[in-house]
């Protein structure tokens, strides 16, 4: 097993390749697993941000190297996540349409039941500066189960409905881009917002659930477990975002902090 870079009684983060961690991890041991793997979009794109433009590069992980090895390279993180998650447990993956249809084929191909399909829709999305195509204001969250008649996954239900105005939730979600406040000690450039996660982790885990994050970041998914009292476990490649996501996670005290 990889040496943990920081732990503690709910937290253990790992500065790694996800694989390698995943592959050293004892089988049927997690109970929910959320990615946000590389979208493969950094090809030389430019965007706006406060009136200003910038390249949407996001680094050399994220460069598309072609159809197949982005298949290739999704199935085998899914794999080994299956391997990892309990029967009665769950995956999250986000993505924007240059991966997330590799995603969902790669999850069926392997052995999941996609439960749904959520759309992300951004209220303040960056404009298209080419003014050749829609706007880009969407992503999509796969919600997946493995595909065994022993696998009855959580759901919480009742808490969505409530949450939603007594009504049913939908699998449109709206809401905004990462505000500013979540990005005092340091800034990711695919964070997440902290809302969107803390809806994922409640609508499908306990309180002492144990939840994964393969692609840590700036650890968006760590804060919201342990603000919510869930145990988790983060893996990232980059030294800077572990430590990111270290000093975040260190600062929670209460999600009302947050």
């Amino acid at each position: 097993m990889a040496w943990p870079y920081y732990y503690s009684d709910d937290t253990t983060l790992y500065w790694g390749d996800c694989c390698e961690v995943l592959r050293a991890m004892p089988k049927e041991s997690v109970d929910m697993i959320f990615a946000d793997p590389p979208y493969f979009l950094s090809n030389g794109g430019m965007s706006v941000h406060s009136g200003k433009r910038f390249c949407v590069d996001k680094g050399d992980w994220d460069k598309d190297t072609g159809l197949q090895d982005k298949h290739n390279f999704n199935r085998e993180w899914i794999s080994l996540a299956k391997d990892i998650l309990k029967v009665t447990g769950t995956i999250w993956i986000s993505g924007t349409f240059h991966n997330i249809f590799s995603v969902g084929m790669a999850l069926e191909e392997i052995g999941f039941k996609i439960l749904n399909n959520i759309t992300w829709q951004k209220t303040n999305p960056p404009p298209n500066l080419g003014c050749r195509q829609f706007t880009h204001s969407t992503e999509t969250i796969l919600w997946a189960k493995k595909d065994d008649k022993k696998a009855k996954h959580y759901f919480n239900y009742e808490l969505m409905k409530s949450i939603n105005g007594s009504k049913q939730m939908k699998d449109v979600w709206e809401g905004p881009l990462t505000p500013a406040k979540e990005k005092t000690e340091g800034k990711h450039p695919t964070q997440k917002p902290l809302y969107l996660l803390n809806r994922i982790i409640q609508a499908s885990t306990q309180e002492g659930d144990l939840i994964l994050d393969p692609f840590l970041g700036s650890g968006t998914t760590g804060v919201s477990a342990k603000a919510l009292g869930r145990k988790f476990i983060g893996i990232e490649q980059d030294l800077e975002y572990v430590d990111l996501a270290m000093r975040r996670i260190q600062a929670v005290q209460t999600l009302e902090d947050f």
